[in-house]
């Protein structure tokens, strides 16, 4: 019994996941204006952020879009499909759990955030105030 009930929720997955990921590239809003100036600095800033996500997690989509609200280019890790990242995932940020913002500080301290809200009000406080104007 246990095998059938995973296996309709796999064929669940199997179909919806090509309609979530439409609705994600249909939904998604247009980045916000930043000077070149502030746009470097806001990149820059970016390079020490990971998001560790799976492709088609409604928490992961609610997160990425609002990483493309925001105009921010933070690396996108697959914890899904990639067995490193995955481990990497599960030793440092101590459990398997998407989506994970891996934060990097100057000083060479990681914090690891879960939570979609919780990583998109950071991500709102560190990044929205940079912005000019909304396209």
């Amino acid at each position: 019994m246990r095998v059938f009930i995973r296996l309709f929720f796999r064929l669940v997955r199997l179909i919806l996941t090509p309609f979530m990921l439409l609705a994600e590239k249909l939904s998604t809003p247009k980045a916000i204006q930043r000077s070149e100036a502030e746009q470097t600095a806001v990149d820059a800033a970016c390079s020490q952020l990971a998001l560790y996500q799976f492709r088609a997690c409604p928490f992961c989509i609610k997160v990425r879009k609002e990483m493309a609200r925001l105009g921010l280019n933070i690396a996108k890790r697959d914890a899904q499909h990639n067995q490193q990242h995955r481990s990497e995932l599960e030793t440092a940020g101590g459990k398997i759990k998407v989506p994970c913002l891996r934060i990097a500080t100057a000083n060479a301290e990681v914090q690891w955030l879960y939570e979609s809200a919780d990583i998109i009000a950071y991500l709102q406080q560190r990044f929205a105030h940079t912005s000019a104007t909304a396209q």
